[in-house]
């Protein structure tokens, strides 16, 4: 994103049925980050040779690391610059993985 120019639109401008999407797979060097940016160092995110905790896929990711990823489509591309995030309700079905493709879209209901 360095080399683009961000613009955002206002909310006038926005049409139900815009949206936005961005797809980021989860790396081991994205969990380290957000463990460190957010203080949650809980040896499922870090060291899986801790005692009784295990996974068979490996290293759990941050349920929160998406919703960072929403936090980035409102600030950067919908609506864009000047917005802040002040709600937002999320469940997680299934653990993140080393790996794992997660999507993320953002769609105008009203």
């Amino acid at each position: 994103m360095a080399n683009q120019q961000m613009q955002n639109i206002t909310f006038d401008e926005l049409q139900v049925g815009q949206s936005a999407s961005l797809k980021r797979v989860l790396t081991q060097k994205d969990v380290e980050l957000f463990a460190f940016a957010s203080g949650d160092l809980n040896p499922t995110h870090l060291n899986m040779d801790v005692p009784g905790i295990s996974s068979r896929k490996g290293t759990v990711g941050h349920s929160m690391w998406s919703g960072m990823l929403i936090s980035s489509i409102l600030g950067t591309v919908l609506p864009g610059p000047g917005t802040v995030n002040v709600s937002q309700n999320m469940d997680f079905a299934l653990p993140l993985h080393i790996g794992d493709e997660i999507m993320v879209k953002l769609t105008v209901k009203s």
